[in-house]
């Protein structure tokens, strides 16, 4: 018996993957404009409209008339809040908003200097030269001395030591902390002395 090849017959139409849409908020555009607000009502808020709820269509007519664009002020609310404005300037305000604060969170810098109960004077001379400097550029200075094994007998020699740095840093810092014992360290804090206007 002679076979026949197989034939299934022609193939279904394979069903068509949905087109993804371009995301409309990219992290170049952290509001969403104009025809990328998804939402069918928005509230709009701004000098230049009469506050109030507006259809999509209504609001980017608006938008259109003022030779301006729609922008979503804030997603989550139901209806989103939108503004008409110029984006281009309300991006470059935000910017320079963000920059301003900034510059006024001042980064606190903890500089560490390290003594051994019986430091040498040189020694001495050379780490309060080291916090004296950073002192003066505005960073706070956490001196401790540190005990290894016995040395801990010397605790009294320790505190004496960091009072003597603290009496010697009077000009530049001011006492923060004073000497404290926290396991096998003896720590002072110091921070920086506001320069006079």
């Amino acid at each position: 018996m002679e076979k026949k090849p197989y034939n299934p017959g022609p193939r279904p139409p394979r069903p068509q993957q949905p087109q993804r849409r371009p995301q409309p908020n990219s992290n170049k555009d952290p509001n969403a404009i104009n025809e990328h607000i998804r939402a069918k009502e928005v509230r709009l808020v701004g000098d230049n409209v009469e506050p109030g709820i507006y259809s999509i269509h209504d609001a980017l007519k608006k938008a259109e008339e003022l030779e301006l664009d729609l922008v979503e002020i804030s997603a989550t609310a139901n209806p989103p809040v939108c503004k008409i404005l110029d984006y281009q300037k309300y991006l470059y305000q935000q910017k320079k908003k963000l920059k301003e604060q900034k510059a006024k969170s001042v980064k606190v810098v903890i500089k560490e200097i390290r003594f051994g109960p019986q430091t040498d004077e040189h020694d001495y001379n050379f780490k309060l030269k080291h916090a004296m400097g950073f002192l003066q550029e505005g960073s706070k200075v956490k001196a401790y001395v540190f005990f290894k094994g016995r040395s801990i007998l010397f605790k009294e020699q320790g505190e004496v030591l960091l009072l003597r740095f603290a009496n010697d840093l009077e000009e530049y810092g001011k006492v923060e902390q004073m000497p404290v014992l926290e396991g096998k360290r003896m720590i002072i804090m110091l921070s920086p002395k506001k320069k006079q206007s």
